[in-house]
C-alpha cells in the first residue's frame, strides 16, 4: 500500500464532511448510503423509536433544516449553514425574540479555546442551544436576538448498517465504528473511512480464515441496540474485534485494552504496535470512553479493544471545530489503516504449529542449515530453531513471536518453509 490508499480515504472523508450527522436522522441515512456505494453488500437496518434495548429505549428521530441567531439590527450572528456544530445536537425547535440574558443561558463556548466551536449534544433531555467561538460570544452586545431552530424531534427510526463477510470458520472478528457526529474529522470520519477501506481489503482476499462482522452504528445507543438484537450470537462467535475510532492524525499511535485485558484482540494489537511504533501510548480500561464500554460490559464480555492514533479526549481539538480535515491527513489515515490491517493479518495467521519429528529436525539435509559448522554459522537459523522449539501444539504463532521477541511477519516465511518440508503442521 502507498499513499494512494490514504488519499482515497481522505477523499471519502471530504465527501462526508458536510453531512450533519447525529444518532438518528437524515444525516445518518445519507452517510450510510454513501458507504453502501463503497460497499454494495452493506445492509442498512432500521429500528423504530421507542424500541427497548436493555436499560435503554431508542429515542425520537431528530432532523434539522436551518438554525440561526440574528441581532436586533438584522446581523446574522450564528448560522448553522456555515458550520453544523453551531447547534446543540437534538435541539428542539424554537422561533422567538429574547434578550441577551436569556440567550446567554443557551450559549456554549470555550474560553480556553476562543477560536473553536464546541460540540455539544442533549440527546435525552429536550433542550435547545447554540455553540459559537468564545470570540464571537464576547462581541455580543445587542439588547434582543431572534433565535430560530427549524428542527423536528418526533417518533421515527434509528439506522445502522451491517456487513458480514463469511470465512472458512464461523468464528467471527467484529469491527465496529460510529456514524453519529457532525463535521469532525479524527473523532468521527476517520473511523468510518478506515473501516470502509479495511472492508474493501477483506473483500479483495481470495479467502480468509475468520468471518468478519462489520458494523457502522451511532455511538452508545447504536451499540446497545445492536447488542440487544445479536447478543447471543456475538457471545458465541466473536473471538476478537476492535472499536475503530480516532485513527486519522499523524501524532501518535494509541492502544486501549478490552476490559479483560488479555484477549486475542489485546495480544494482537500490542504485538502489532510494538513494531509499528515502540513509543505508542498505552491506556488502561479506566480510560475507556467509546463503544468498548458496551461490548465489554459485564455479561456481554466481548473481546473488543481499540487501536487509535490520538485518542478521544486526549488531543486539544477533540469535540471542537478544530478537529478538521487538516488534522486528519492521508498519511495519518494510511498509518491507521495499516496498523489495523496488520493486526487482522496477525489474527488470521495465528495458528498453533506442532513439529512433526522428535528432537531437533535435521535441517542440513534439507539445505536449511549451513553444511560447514563453524563459529557463527548457525546464526541465520537461530530464529528458525527458536521457533521450532516452541512448536508443541499449545503455543500459538503469536505466543511464540512474543516469547522469542520476533515480529510475527518474520515468522510467516519460516512457517511456509517448514510446512514445505513437512516439519510442522
Amino acid at each position: 500500500m502507498s499513499i494512494e490508499i490514504g488519499e482515497k480515504m481522505h477523499s471519502w472523508a471530504k465527501d462526508l464532511w458536510p453531512i450533519n450527522r447525529s444518532i438518528t436522522g437524515d444525516g445518518v441515512r445519507e452517510t450510510l448510503s454513501y458507504l453502501k456505494r463503497l460497499l454494495p453488500e452493506l445492509e442498512i437496518k432500521e429500528v423504530e423509536s421507542g424500541v427497548s434495548a436493555f436499560d435503554w429505549k431508542v429515542p425520537n428521530e431528530w432532523n434539522i433544516r436551518e438554525a440561526y441567531i440574528d441581532d436586533d439590527l438584522g446581523n446574522r450572528i450564528v448560522d448553522f449553514k456555515l458550520n453544523n456544530l453551531h447547534v446543540v445536537g437534538y435541539s428542539e425547535p424554537v422561533d422567538k425574540w429574547i434578550d441577551f440574558e436569556e440567550l446567554d443561558k443557551h450559549l456554549y463556548s470555550l474560553p480556553n479555546q476562543p477560536d473553536a466551536i464546541p460540540y455539544v449534544t442533549s440527546y435525552y433531555d429536550n433542550q435547545w442551544g447554540f455553540c459559537l467561538t468564545h470570540q464571537q460570544r464576547q462581541l455580543l452586545n445587542s439588547k434582543s436576538y431572534h433565535v430560530v431552530i427549524d428542527s423536528d424531534l418526533k417518533p421515527g427510526i434509528l439506522n445502522y448498517a451491517e456487513l458480514i463477510l463469511p470465512g472458512k470458520s464461523t468464528d467471527e472478528v467484529l469491527l465496529s465504528t460510529y456514524v453519529c457526529h457532525p463535521s469532525m474529522a479524527n473523532n468521527e470520519l476517520s473511523g468510518p473511512v478506515v473501516t470502509a477501506a479495511l472492508s474493501q481489503w477483506l473483500m479483495s482476499l481470495d479467502n480468509h480464515n475468520y468471518t468478519y462482522r462489520i458494523v457502522f452504528i451511532p455511538e452508545t445507543i447504536g451499540s446497545i441496540v445492536y447488542l440487544s438484537q445479536n447478543i447471543e450470537k456475538l457471545k458465541k462467535s466473536v473471538i476478537a474485534g476492535y472499536n475503530i475510532t480516532c485513527i486519522g492524525d499523524e501524532r501518535c499511535y494509541s492502544y486501549l485494552p478490552s476490559r479483560a485485558g488479555d484477549t486475542l484482540s489485546d495480544q494482537a494489537a500490542l504485538h502489532a504496535l510494538k513494531y509499528i511504533d515502540p513509543n505508542f501510548k498505552r491506556y488502561t480500561w479506566l480510560d475507556r470512553g467509546s463503544d468498548e464500554r458496551q461490548y465489554c460490559a459485564p455479561g456481554v464480555d466481548l473481546p473488543i479493544a481499540s487501536i487509535m492514533r490520538s485518542k478521544y479526549g486526549e488531543y486539544p481539538e477533540y469535540h471542537t471545530s478544530l478537529d478538521d480535515l487538516s488534522l486528519v491527513t492521508p498519511q495519518g489515515l494510511e498509518g491507521g489503516f495499516k496498523a489495523i490491517k496488520h493486526t487482522l493479518e496477525i489474527i488470521e495467521n495465528n495458528t498453533k504449529p506442532i513439529v512433526s519429528v522428535y528432537c531437533e529436525p535435521q535441517l542440513g539435509k534439507r539445505k536449511l542449515y549451513p553444511s560447514i559448522s563453524k563459529k557463527g554459522s548457525g546464526e541465520k537459523t537461530h530464529t528458525m530453531m527458536n521457533f521450532i522449539s516452541y512448536c508443541d501444539g499449545t503455543h500459538t504463532l503469536l505466543d511464540i513471536a512474543d516469547i522469542i521477541d520476533e515480529p510475527i511477519s518474520n515468522l510467516l516465511g519460516i512457517v511456509n518453509t517448514l510446512k514445505k518440508h513437512e516439519l510442522i503442521k
